[in-house]
């Protein structure tokens, strides 16, 4: 393919070159959870090529999605998010192989997915749970895995890093996330974690005002709903996405 050509991928190509384009074309990859990270990394990877996505989520798009989950919209409100993902990639790009699985990924669910398929999976679900078997399975099956720490309550996209698991530091999901893999013996876990200390985010009239004093501990609030925005989650995601893409074209030329 000349690079200087009319063609979806032609600037790509002039980034990375032919080899690597070939390279994301043949890839397969698996990103479970497409909430406000995992839509927008299925987003970048169908942009940059990838030949082959399974995406995997149970929920459907709400209201409350619209301030970050980039399927969401007007037109996908109530839909399937798995739905929503595969018809956004195939507006992308047509061509590219799509199963769109609507599913919670969990201990008694793992057998309805085959991770020998992948090339690599994007961990963007939010229960600990989940990501615990995920990890597992990746492990398991030798496919390279990354994988989401918390984005809510976060305001400084610029204090996103990527590390290994062992070597997060102040998010709060990453901490439970490194005791329960010591558990059970998995190592060598990439994660984008956020090393911004989780904001208090403001009461809503019908629900009580965050602690104070010595009830609120370090000062922040756990609520079962986090706060969030449009950026925090969408760069997370894009991080993600650009680990990946770059370790797929890593890997092939080695």
């Amino acid at each position: 393919m000349n690079p200087a050509a009319e063609s979806r991928f032609a600037r790509t190509e002039l980034l990375y070159g032919e080899a690597a384009v070939r390279a994301l074309s043949r890839a397969h990859v698996a990103v479970f959870g497409l909430g406000g990270v995992g839509g927008h990394v299925v987003e970048a990877l169908a942009r940059s090529g990838i030949g082959a996505l399974t995406l995997v989520d149970h929920d459907r798009v709400s209201l409350s999605n619209l301030n970050r989950q980039i399927i969401a919209t007007e037109q996908t409100l109530g839909q399937y998010k798995a739905d929503a993902a595969r018809d956004r990639v195939l507006s992308i790009n047509p061509a590219c192989r799509v199963e769109a699985y609507r599913l919670f990924f969990l201990p008694d669910t793992r057998s309805e997915i085959d991770f020998s398929a992948f090339d690599y999976v994007a961990d963007a679900v939010d229960n600990v749970t989940a990501k615990l078997t995920l990890i597992e399975a990746a492990k398991r099956a030798g496919v390279p895995v990354i994988s989401a720490m918390g984005t809510g309550n976060k305001l400084d996209p610029t204090r996103l890093r990527v590390a290994d698991l062992e070597d997060t530091r102040i998010c709060p999901l990453a901490r439970v996330m490194r005791k329960e893999c010591r558990k059970r013996g998995l190592s060598g876990v990439k994660v984008v974690y956020s090393e911004e200390e989780p904001v208090a985010p403001h009461p809503q009239p019908d629900e009580p005002a965050p602690p104070r004093g010595e009830e609120a501990g370090s000062g922040t609030w756990v609520r079962a709903t986090p706060a969030s925005n449009a950026i925090v989650p969408a760069t997370a995601g894009l991080l993600l996405a650009s680990e990946i893409i770059n370790d797929i074209i890593k890997n092939t030329a080695e």
